[in-house]
């Protein structure tokens, strides 16, 4: 398995009082961003000291990072950031496919000309970083691209469970970003453009689930991982 090389980890003394939330999220900043590699070690101690609160706030997101599957920890043993799994990968991707034809499902009458626009600027963003080669601005145009359709749906609900279930996906985009080299999802996007356009709520649909698929099977390739 290749990973790209990132700065180091942006863990900093944290200075507010409430601090749960604060750690929870960089170390899951951290883990999604590859800046804690697969398999890595976590010490709660350790981890304590670098944010400079109390190992408690700590072990909370690192159960909360273990429920949702970015985090191993073995009976007896030290807490790791969790291996890259191609099978779970596989399942989450239909999952997420399914999510994302829901919230298109919800949005595509309600999309104003404002939005066509979004999603025109947005894949045009995520031309250019795929060329260019930029990762993680590829991430955000194409999380961008669909969070259009997630807030025309008008469902907190999908929303929440759409956040909660992206992170194992976008780490995964990172780890293997070559992947991505090709355009087919910037065409693909077009493809819902024009059917959003026609007012297609069926094919809209449709292909935005072969978007998240296809996305899956290229990022779950055996091939890329020799």
């Amino acid at each position: 398995m290749r990973y790209i090389g990132f700065m180091k980890n942006n863990i900093q003394p944290l200075k507010r009082l409430s601090l749960r939330e604060e750690v929870y999220q960089t170390l899951k900043h951290n883990i999604v961003m590859l800046e804690f590699q697969p398999e890595q070690k976590l010490q709660d101690k350790e981890l304590a000291e670098q944010f400079g609160v109390s190992r408690t706030p700590v072990r909370e997101a690192l159960k909360r990072l273990e429920d949702e599957g970015l985090v191993q920890t073995t009976p007896g043993s030290s807490t790791k950031v969790a291996p890259l799994n191609l099978e779970e990968a596989k399942q989450s991707f239909i999952v997420v496919a399914a999510l994302h034809e829901l919230a298109a499902k919800l949005a595509c009458n309600s999309l104003q000309e404002e939005d066509m626009g979004e999603l025109i600027k947005h894949n045009q963003s995520l031309e250019h970083a795929i060329k260019t080669r930029n990762v993680l601005k590829a991430i955000e145009a194409d999380e961008a691209f669909h969070s259009v359709f997630l807030k025309r749906a008008n469902n907190i609900e999908l929303e929440r469970v759409v956040k909660q279930t992206s992170a194992k996906i976008q780490r995964l985009e990172i780890a293997r970003f070559s992947s991505l080299s090709s355009l087919a999802s910037v065409d693909q996007h077009k493809e819902i453009i024009n059917a959003c356009r026609q007012k297609d709520a069926a094919l809209t649909t449709q292909l935005v689930e072969t978007n998240w698929l296809t996305l899956g099977e290229a990022l779950t390739s055996e091939e890329e991982s020799k």
